[in-house]
């Protein structure tokens, strides 16, 4: 017999999926070093030499149906496997499945069924990861809903590099792909003015203080200066106060209510985003290989 602490040691020693730990052990008795020899001889634990690798690359993608949508990341090693048909069809799979599921978290998600499949998520991946060689990474994901009287828009960029899902109030699918468009075109940090948490706004108050004051400007001349330099502030990183990508003569917003829309919820994912790259020096990793 064997504990749930074993399976928990056998994964964190081969990276191997859960029910692929439970069943090494229930063939080798509970003997956790014949157990990872088992894995090893199935290719299973190929993905652990992967696990301290960076995975930066990858792609992005949401998909949605009627009232629910999802946006997904996952991560590989280098582009050239991103353009891979088969990653391009793990990620679509692992998209579907959670459009389909209640899942709130990257760890009830790795423990879901993909659809038409008997495999988990995480041992799909781990398969995967094995097969191609590269490490890949389930990154991030966010469930979307919305209501019969609002609409979703999403757009892909570059192959899904970025990608933008946006929500809007009124039935008109050319204005939500319009907004998605820019959302991934523009960035936008916040939806609103509101949406700004108060430390990040007053920490940009004091930023434009503190550049009137250098510029010369006495104290209450640069407080008076602030608050017309937050509204240039709020037209850079407000997406309904942004100028729109289409018509430079218009909001977002604006545009939105001319359409007889209002905006609701963005997200968008660039693949990568907050994680950082390594800049491997080749010939210096040689060397090391050598004395070593």
């Amino acid at each position: 017999m064997f504990s749930a602490q074993d399976v928990k040691n056998l994964r964190e020693k081969t990276g191997a999926g859960m029910l692929d730990c439970k069943k090494a052990l229930d063939e080798t008795k509970g003997n956790i070093e014949e157990a990872i020899n088992w894995l090893r001889e199935k290719g299973i634990s190929k993905a652990a030499k992967k696990a301290e690798r960076i995975a930066a690359e990858g792609l992005s993608e949401a998909v949605s149906n009627n009232n629910s949508a999802v946006i997904v990341e996952v991560n590989c090693e280098t582009d050239f496997v991103a353009r891979n048909d088969e990653f391009k069809t793990l990620i679509n799979n692992i998209a579907n499945t959670l459009l389909d599921s209640d899942c709130t978290t990257i760890e009830e998600a790795n423990q879901t069924i993909v659809k038409g499949t008997n495999e988990t998520i995480e041992n799909m991946i781990v398969a995967f990861t094995a097969k191609i060689g590269e490490k890949i990474s389930f990154r991030r994901f966010e469930k979307i809903t919305k209501t019969d009287n609002q609409e979703f828009g999403i757009y892909s960029h570059m192959g899904g590099k970025i990608t933008s899902v946006v929500v809007i109030d009124g039935n008109n699918k050319e204005v939500a792909k319009d907004v998605a468009m820019h959302v991934a075109a523009m960035n936008p940090s916040y939806l609103t003015s509101e949406c700004i948490p108060t430390d990040v706004l007053n920490k940009e108050r004091e930023i434009i203080k503190e550049q009137s004051m250098n510029e010369g400007k006495p104290a209450d001349i640069a407080e008076k200066m602030v608050e017309g330099r937050i509204r240039k502030f709020y037209k850079e990183v407000c997406l309904v106060e942004q100028e729109f990508i289409k018509d430079s003569s218009l909001t977002v917003g604006a545009y939105a209510k001319n359409n007889g829309c209002s905006l609701v919820k963005m997200i968008r994912y660039e693949v990568g985003e907050g994680i950082e790259k390594r800049n491997d020096n080749f010939a210096e990793e040689v060397m090391n290989q050598i004395n070593g």
